[in-house]
């Protein structure tokens, strides 16, 4: 049984081929050698759900801060079966105007050894292989670049195993407002990520399709005797495209401070838009993370609509001044 190269796994390849070519890669020859495309690539078949795993990825990278560009073939703009795709070293690599002390060189050099053999494993080695035999050679050497992925969620592991597996699981599930977690028995179907957040897609025991935050897993994911047998579908795709409808329809309006980190961060979400230099409308999948969000902001912004969110805020901010005023009292 070929192994499952987790999306992270995936992804991190893809930086490394990008970063490897300066005039960029095609989407078939990504697909085709690639670590974690070309396993399930079919040279001149349908290759679709292929396609569009890599346009997940494309978006999760970016919005991760990897600097993705997309180059138009010479004389054929718009049409993407040409396009290029490339990441910029430029904006890639530290910035000139940062040094190092000889101790942290030191340090540097010894984990730029180990990233030199850790870096290329041997299915990357291939793949580079394939590219220089598609005519595609390495600008310079694959070294020194580590993957600016977040971190993995400690259920992770647990619920991927499970997924091959085709296990029921158990965890415990805390949602926003509640102070006790309640315990969940799902079968996985797939973990995903949205707009930079891992979650699960599974069904309980009548067959109802859940999504779980897996930051909100507050406990071990536990693997029970119960097997199932997964309904047929490209589920990833299902559960982002019910996201994709959640998100495109809820929005929020919100003033900003100019010039503030809540303008820039806000301002830079994906598919915000300005009314003015203070008003901003944002989307959002889970208003508890955008409320989350904003509380985190302070004084910087006010939220307008709608007023469910406005609540949350608030809420949040009043328990952050309770439990600094508790915290003061106690100090006295």
């Amino acid at each position: 049984m070929a192994r499952i190269i987790p999306p992270e796994e995936r992804q991190f390849a893809l930086v490394l081929a990008l970063l490897a070519t300066e005039q960029g890669l095609t989407k078939e020859q990504i697909l085709s050698t690639v670590d974690g495309y070309h396993q399930k690539y079919v040279p001149g078949g349908d290759n679709a759900n292929l396609e569009r795993q890599f346009e997940r990825d494309k978006d999760t990278l970016r919005e991760l801060g990897v600097p993705l560009e997309t180059v138009d073939a010479p004389g054929q703009a718009g049409n993407n079966q040409l396009q290029s795709y490339r990441v910029s070293k430029g904006d890639y690599e530290l910035p000139d105007d940062i040094s190092f002390t000889p101790t942290e060189l030191s340090l540097l050099q010894l984990a730029g050894t180990v990233w030199r053999e850790g870096s290329l494993s041997g299915d990357m080695r291939r793949a580079m292989i394939k590219l220089q035999a598609a005519g595609v050679e390495p600008d310079g050497p694959m070294l020194g670049y580590a993957p600016r992925l977040k971190q993995l969620e400690p259920a992770f592991g647990p619920l991927t195993q499970a997924i091959e597996r085709h296990e029921a699981v158990r965890f415990p599930y805390l949602r926003p407002g509640r102070v006790v977690a309640r315990t969940h028995m799902i079968k996985p179907l797939t973990v995903f990520q949205f707009r930079g957040r891992w979650l699960l897609m599974g069904l309980d025991f009548a067959d109802h399709r859940l999504n779980f935050l897996l930051s909100r897993i507050v406990g071990d994911v536990t693997a029970t005797r119960e097997r199932f047998e997964p309904p047929a579908g490209d589920h990833a795709a299902e559960a982002l495209s019910e996201l994709e409808k959640l998100w495109g329809r809820q929005t929020a309006t919100v003033s900003v401070e100019p010039g503030s980190d809540a303008a820039m961060r806000l301002g830079k979400r994906y598919g915000a838009t300005t009314a003015d230099e203070r008003v901003l409308v944002v989307h959002y999948s889970d208003l508890a993370l955008l409320a989350d969000e904003l509380a985190s902001y302070g004084p910087e912004v006010l939220v307008i609509e709608p007023d469910s969110l406005k609540q949350a805020v608030i809420s949040r901010l009043e328990s952050t001044e309770f439990v600094h005023r508790a915290t003061e009292s106690g100090a006295a």
